[in-house]
């Protein structure tokens, strides 16, 4: 490991407590150190604004940070155990590369700032990842609402067989969930824009730094004013995003759900792709979805690193190091979460359905909730027609086409306004 910027003369560095205190550190950084790599550049560009740097030391600092962003992506650059973490390890590279000009690169910041701005502007892309897999969910939902609206289906109440039902109104439900959850991401991402760069340890710093300039060269859409507010934000910013990923994954869990259900071979209305499912290790003759039921698990990593991130929270103002920890949950939490939806697109473009299967559900009780619309219609007290179509003796096989025409409801089957649904998708994506 390179030497420790605050490591005091004559104290010996003890290997375990410093293991302990860099935790998955160097692990971890490897998610977040192109964004650590961008902030340093543009804070290079600062420090030369203000008389801190010389013209030709911006110019090879800047060469140098594109040249470690090179090496990290094509893999000659390792972040390994040599290093602290991230933020060391650039400055370590700087130095190697550049001497006392690379170790100029840490004036005016802490760790702190560096990690905010790096997972800051990670959590940026996460979330307009989010947004757009939710947006093409919806689009997908849409399309396959509209072309399949009037196919018959059971619906289902308290798992047991209620009303007769459409695929229209199966696809336009989630339809409007993922438009909800894509409108949750931007709005989330919207508010978490602000640039913590410049904020140091939740303090500023002497000297005076060129934050709005910095705002701008990140492509953030304003500038957190407060640096204890900056300290603030950790932890509830990503608390935020969490929550913004888990609306999509709790609305996953659910559509996985139907799926694993309609696939039984005791409901049977669903084929997956191929792609989707995996052979028993025991069974030949199964075939086991085992992709849906680790969409339904997906939820529970987000969740967690939600817990996590709070769980953390319950501190002073200011900077404590427990919330070094925030940093795994929240890469944990995203992996699992996103890795899943993006997948949910795929699957949801090519399941089929078995219309005979569906049909054949369709038993004459499906009936008895219109029979008894019917009879109030005509002027019948409703608890008096809801007492008469409750009888068996009434119920007769009856016409799903008819049943689901007169669901005249606004969002009913015989009503179901996808054009107001495609009006809330972005432009280019209805």
């Amino acid at each position: 490991m390179t030497d420790l910027l605050w490591q005091k003369p004559g104290v010996d560095v003890d290997a375990g407590i410093q293991a302990f205190l860099a935790g998955d550190d160097v692990v971890l950084d490897r998610e977040f150190l192109l964004h650590d790599i961008a902030a340093s550049k543009v804070h290079a560009q600062g420090l030369q604004a203000i008389g801190m740097l010389a013209e030709d030391e911006l110019q090879s600092l800047s060469r140098e940070l594109d040249a470690l962003a090179d090496d990290f992506r094509s893999g000659a650059f390792v972040l390994d155990e040599r290093y602290e973490d991230g933020h060391s390890a650039i400055e370590a590279r700087l130095t190697e590369r550049l001497g006392d000009t690379g170790r100029k690169i840490h004036a005016g910041r802490s760790r702190n700032d560096q990690v905010l701005v790096a997972t800051r502007l990670w959590l940026k892309e996460k979330l307009a990842r989010l947004q757009s897999t939710c947006t093409d969910l919806a689009r997908i939902a849409l399309q396959r609402a509209e072309a399949e609206r009037d196919i018959p289906m059971p619906g289902y109440t308290h798992l047991q067989r209620a009303v007769v039902s459409s695929l229209g109104m199966w696809w336009a439900g989630w339809a409007e969930a993922f438009i909800d959850d894509a409108a949750r991401a931007a709005d989330t991402l919207r508010w978490i824009d602000a640039n913590p760069l410049g904020t140091a340890a939740g303090y500023g710093v002497n000297l005076p730094l060129p934050r709005d300039t910095a705002t701008r060269a990140l492509g953030f859409s304003r500038l957190q004013v407060s640096p204890m507010y900056a300290q603030l934000s950790r932890g509830k910013f990503e608390m935020a995003a969490l929550e913004a990923l888990a609306s999509a994954t709790l609305d996953m869990r659910r559509l996985a759900w139907d799926l694993s259900l309609f696939t039984s071979a005791e409901f049977g209305f669903v084929a997956l792709p191929a792609q989707y499912t995996t052979g028993s290790s025991i069974m030949p003759n199964k075939r086991n979805p085992d992709v849906i039921e680790l969409m339904r698990a997906s939820h529970a990593s987000v969740a967690a690193a939600r817990t996590e991130i709070e769980q953390l929270l319950s501190l002073p103002s200011g900077y404590h190091r427990d919330l070094q920890a925030s940093k795994g949950a929240l890469f944990h939490g995203f992996g699992r979460g996103l890795a899943a939806l993006s997948l949910l697109p795929g699957l949801l473009a090519r399941l089929e359905w078995r219309q005979e299967r569906m049909r054949a559900a369709l038993e004459p009780a499906l009936y008895a909730t219109d029979l008894a619309v019917d009879m109030a219609r005509e002027g019948m007290p409703f608890r008096d027609a809801y007492r008469l179509a409750a009888d068996p003796a009434r119920w007769e096989d009856g016409d799903p086409a008819a049943s689901l025409a007169g669901r005249v409801s606004p969002g009913g089957a015989g009503d179901l306004r996808l054009e107001a649904l495609k009006s809330r998708l972005p432009a280019g994506d209805s």
